[in-house]
């Protein structure tokens, strides 16, 4: 019991307390630009931009080649804010460089591309712009957290999705979707702005950092991919569902079903964005990542069981609110909670304890893994077993990633630290 009181009073230590309610704020003003836009804009017209920012935002990870990821990680591991502004203005030079490279291969890709709806080129284009102060205000958001002012990074969240709502709502109302796809690009550019003083770019004398390495752009780009195909992961069963079943109506309800438990994801996020720095820097005090361990198992054991208990309870009664024909796919719903419970105590830890010993790598050939597993199963489970048999592969996945991440962890963490003591 100590343990966990313990782990609790170091992380609101950490302004986790900030982390936790900025976050909610923020998703709930997400929510409305959303709802926002949706009212604003008709239907038809407004698909076509929400299909060419599903493509954009799949490239958000990759943006700067990762080296927002390698400014996380290996940040952490300096001592002096002296070098970590240095490590900042590294990776924002080489970073920027990267994100036109990587706009301007997004334009010409997209424009031999045969896209379905009208005016998806142009959109892909106009949006792909949004990489270039996404990837600054990430580094913004990472600079906060190196310099341990998490309240600061907490603040960041509701900034960027305030302005988000403002200027959906003012440029939807006067130019429908074109002002809604604006709205997309100037949030985070406008974002950049308000923290640009903030920003280390003062003369600081040339420091010669180790961490510019083959390693540090390896990590970046790694732990990149790896997001980007953990979205793709989350994503593949809808596709499935609608390739093998051709019914759109299934897509619906499955997107339905699977909103609330991806959207307890959220919980293990707010821990480890807050505590990531933190963990890393001490990543070789063997008591403390074991006190860390044990503390976030214990909190997140208990929080798993509370939400099974409620969930069983309630399940049926939260799908009728949606729609009271999804009520009959109650044990969809529920198998799925199951699954979420999987990251919640395993993966969410574990996979980051990867990174944070530097085997981003280890992520991304387990992500890589669990989705091939995923489309070769569901080809037999959706078949003959519907949105059920989605369900049921991914629940399971959610499972043998979190194990895979523990185990590997453990041998990694094991043979790079302790056998070289």
């Amino acid at each position: 019991m100590n343990l966990l009181k313990n782990y609790i009073q170091n992380f609101l230590s950490r302004a986790g307390s900030y982390v936790f309610i900025t976050t909610i704020i923020a998703r709930l003003f997400s929510f409305l630009a959303s709802w926002i836009a949706v009212q604003l804009i008709p239907n038809n017209k407004l698909g076509v931009v929400l299909f060419a920012f599903s493509i954009i935002a799949f490239v958000f990870p990759i943006a700067g080649l990762g080296l927002h990821q390698s400014y996380l990680r290996f940040g952490a591991l300096l001592k002096t804010n002296q070098e970590k502004e240095a490590l900042f203005v590294y990776v924002f030079k080489k970073g920027i460089r990267a994100t036109i490279i990587i706009i301007l291969s997004i334009i010409v890709l997209s424009y031999f591309f045969p896209f379905t709806f009208e005016d998806s080129f142009y959109y892909i284009t106009f949006l792909s712009l949004a990489l270039l102060p996404s990837y600054v205000f990430e580094l913004i958001k990472i600079q906060f957290r190196l310099q341990y002012k998490n309240k600061e990074f907490a603040y960041t969240e509701i900034v960027y999705n305030l302005l988000l709502v403002i200027f959906v709502g003012a440029l939807s109302y006067f130019y429908k979707e074109k002002g809604y796809a604006a709205a997309l690009v100037l949030t985070p550019l406008l974002a950049c702005l308000y923290y640009v003083k903030k920003l280390p770019f003062k003369k600081t004398k040339k420091t010669d950092l180790s961490t510019k390495s083959k390693d540090f752009w390896s990590y970046g780009i790694f732990a990149s991919l790896s997001n980007v195909v953990t979205q793709l992961l989350f994503v593949i069963d809808i596709l499935l569902i609608g390739y093998l079943l051709n019914d759109a109506e299934l897509v619906t309800v499955y997107k339905y079903l699977s909103l609330i438990p991806l959207s307890l994801l959220f919980l293990p996020r707010v821990f480890i964005n807050t505590d990531f720095v933190h963990f890393t820097a001490n990543i070789k005090d063997l008591g403390y990542i074991k006190n860390y361990i044990k503390g976030y198992l214990i909190l997140f054991g208990a929080i798993s069981c509370l939400l099974i208990l409620f969930f069983n309870l309630s399940a049926s009664a939260i799908l009728q609110f949606f729609d009271p024909t999804f009520s009959k796919h109650e044990d969809s719903f529920m198998i799925l909670l199951y699954g979420v419970v999987g990251i919640l105590f395993l993966r969410g830890l574990f996979g980051n304890l990867l990174s944070s010993i530097g085997k981003a790598h280890l992520n991304l050939y387990i992500t890589l893994a669990a989705l091939i597993l995923n489309i070769c199963a569901n080809l037999y489970m959706i078949p003959n077993y519907g949105i059920k048999g989605a369900a049921i592969t991914s629940a399971c996945l959610m499972w043998i990633t979190g194990i895979l991440s523990f185990v590997l962890f453990m041998y990694c963490y094991k043979s790079d630290f302790l056998n070289k003591k």
